[in-house]
């Protein structure tokens, strides 16, 4: 373990431990409600994918954070700790979040060589991370046209939501991560190649979270956009 992988362990759990104190304080001294601080919290913890791949040198220590939140989470989860986080008709959604991250980032991210796929697991975490709770949000506040599949009830506003802002985050990572100094050695595409390869992982991401039951869209989102990407580039 290097000086900056030991840094980077310490800024991981601080920043971690501030978005928790930052929600509980949203929800406590400022009223803002439940469903508004743990998509602040969860949005704010797939962006730290960006602090990972710039603290640590190896991945074997760089998903040490977040598959350690997978048992954190869990906890919080269980006992209902973290009002801003978990209420009590919470899903395991955040315990699916950290395993979701630690898995694709423990199968793509090799910094070291000799081919860095990170990009394609940073965007399926956004997929996550801005698809997944703004079409929550969105899907709350403006979803007039529900549809059901299974036991999954959506908005067609929601899904749309999911959409738009999957397709941009993803096309972002996809075209400015590879060959950056966070990302050097990922194959890096033109921005026609990043756009139709967003565009269609965010079709069936959005389709993923459609038919995913209550809290399981955080296991099924990341890994379906992930999973079209990286189909797409090796056929590429």
């Amino acid at each position: 373990m290097t000086n900056n992988d030991f840094l980077g362990l310490i800024a991981s759990y601080i920043y971690a431990t501030s978005l928790l104190v930052i929600g509980e304080i949203l929800r406590r001294l400022f009223g803002v409600k439940p469903d508004i601080t743990r998509k602040f919290i969860h949005i704010g913890a797939g962006m730290w994918v960006f602090g990972v791949l710039l603290l640590f040198k190896h991945w074997e220590i760089g998903i040490i954070p977040f598959a350690t939140f997978i048992v954190i989470n869990y906890l919080l989860y269980r006992d209902r700790l973290i009002g801003a986080m978990d209420t009590d008709d919470s899903s395991p959604g955040t315990v699916y979040f950290a395993l979701a991250v630690t898995v694709l980032f423990a199968l793509l991210w090799r910094p070291q060589g000799p081919i860095d796929n990170a990009p394609i697991a940073v965007a399926g975490v956004m997929a996550m991370t801005w698809g997944d709770a703004l079409a929550a949000i969105i899907g709350k506040r403006f979803g007039q046209h529900k549809y059901q599949v299974g036991n999954s009830v959506r908005s067609w506003e929601g899904s749309a939501a999911m959409f738009v802002a999957s397709t941009a985050a993803m096309f972002l990572v996809l075209l400015l991560l590879p060959d950056s100094f966070l990302s050097p050695l990922a194959v890096p595409l033109t921005s026609e190649q990043a756009f139709w390869i967003a565009v269609l992982s965010a079709t069936f991401a959005t389709l993923a979270e459609a038919v995913s039951p209550h809290g399981t869209d955080n296991l099924s989102v990341p890994f379906v956009a992930a999973g079209v990407i990286w189909v797409v580039m090796q056929v590429h």
